[in-house]
């Protein structure tokens, strides 16, 4: 009798992106000695605390990382059910912060939670992804219509209504990430070139009707001419004298009350200054590398939804640092971007280290073969 030959049983093992992790830890450590360095004679100055700005990102951080950690290990599936809430709410937060926010620097942004504040946009920025990608998902042979693809954005125009009206440059990264899931969704290329005409004459109008969004060109051209460009000029000042290599950390003369709010959008010119043009380039390519693993996930990803999940993820990222880094070189008009994992901001380091548990939890539904 004739032994039947064993099935030959296949092992899966699954995936998780140890190389992007080992890249979020460094660039959220570096981050925390960046801000230290930067912060901590504003901190001393203001707060009789040099370890002021330090200690609280520092909790934010560890928030995060909970948070990132947890929702690596849910199936990324599971959010799809909760999306349309997600959208509701971020919605209400960001009408609440109009009427009801608390004010800084002579901005609304913020909503108070006893000791803690809270940035209602930041949360608006995950609640899109996952409602894009939850929407695109259902209808992916659709996505080939034009009609379809201003469906998509008709349906983020009741969020980005309040948050353009208290954060216009948040506002532009929404609609960044929304024309990044779109693009990758639709397999007709031409139909981007009507929405990026249309795209700059609205926003060229939109410049136009406001006498303070003309004023900001006026002085993102002319900024030595401007009392309001002296935080560009210095900022300026600060990449210029680092040279290749750097005055040496913790040496930066610029931070030293010279550089407004230094540790928040402008850190990546105290980064220039300390560690010169050799330090900016690896920052930049840390980000680049950043992007290259969320390619790989992307490609990779079990499914639409979850490849849709992480290119939202990557689009944020990626337009948030090409912003700041433009802004801080005067590329283009301020906006008051800050840069990922880097600059101060708990709520933005909180809600962006959630938002990369999504990208894990994705790159654990993929399966080696061996």
């Amino acid at each position: 009798m004739r032994n039947k030959p064993a099935k030959r049983q296949e092992r899966t093992n699954r995936y998780f992106d140890y190389t992007l992790l080992f890249i979020i830890i460094f660039l959220v450590c570096f981050g925390l000695v960046m801000l230290y360095s930067t912060s901590a004679y504003k901190a001393q100055a203001e707060y009789g605390d040099g370890t002021y700005f330090l200690k609280k990102q520092v909790f934010a951080t560890v928030l995060g990382f909970s948070a990132m950690f947890i929702i690596s290990r849910i199936d990324y599936h599971f959010w799809m059910r909760f999306a349309g809430l997600a959208y509701i709410v971020a919605f209400g937060l960001c009408v609440v912060v109009i009427f009801k926010g608390a004010e800084s620097h002579g901005q609304s942004r913020w909503i108070k939670l006893g000791p803690l504040s809270f940035q209602p946009s930041e949360f608006a920025k995950i609640a899109v992804i996952l409602f894009l990608a939850t929407m695109i998902s259902k209808m992916p042979k659709k996505m080939a219509k034009f009609k379809n693809i201003i469906r998509v954005f008709v349906t983020l125009v009741p969020i980005l209504v309040p948050v353009a009206y208290t954060n216009l440059s948040t506002a532009v990264i929404i609609a960044g990430i929304a024309i990044a899931l779109t693009f990758v969704a639709s397999p007709k290329y031409k139909h981007f070139v009507a929405l990026a005409a249309f795209a700059i004459a609205g926003g060229s109008l939109f410049i136009m009707t406001a006498g303070y969004r003309a004023e900001r060109i006026e002085i993102w051209l002319n900024p030595e001419e401007h009392e309001k460009g002296f935080q560009t000029m210095q900022g300026l000042y600060a990449i210029g004298s680092g040279g290749f290599f750097g005055k040496g950390l913790g040496e930066s003369m610029q931070k030293l009350g010279f550089v407004p709010e230094a540790q928040n959008d402008m850190i990546f010119s105290i980064i220039c200054e300390e560690l010169g043009l050799f330090g900016a380039i690896c920052v930049i390519l840390l980000f680049l590398l950043m992007i290259w693993r969320f390619m790989v996930i992307a490609n990779n990803a079990p499914d639409l939804f979850g490849a849709l999940l992480v290119v939202g993820i990557m689009a944020h990222i990626a337009i948030q640092v090409i912003l700041n880094i433009a802004v801080v070189t005067n590329s283009m008009p301020n906006t008051g971007i800050t840069l990922p994992l880097i600059s101060y901001g708990g709520t933005s380091v909180s809600f962006l280290l959630a938002e990369l548990g999504l990208a894990f939890s994705v790159s654990r539904g993929i399966k080696l073969e061996g």
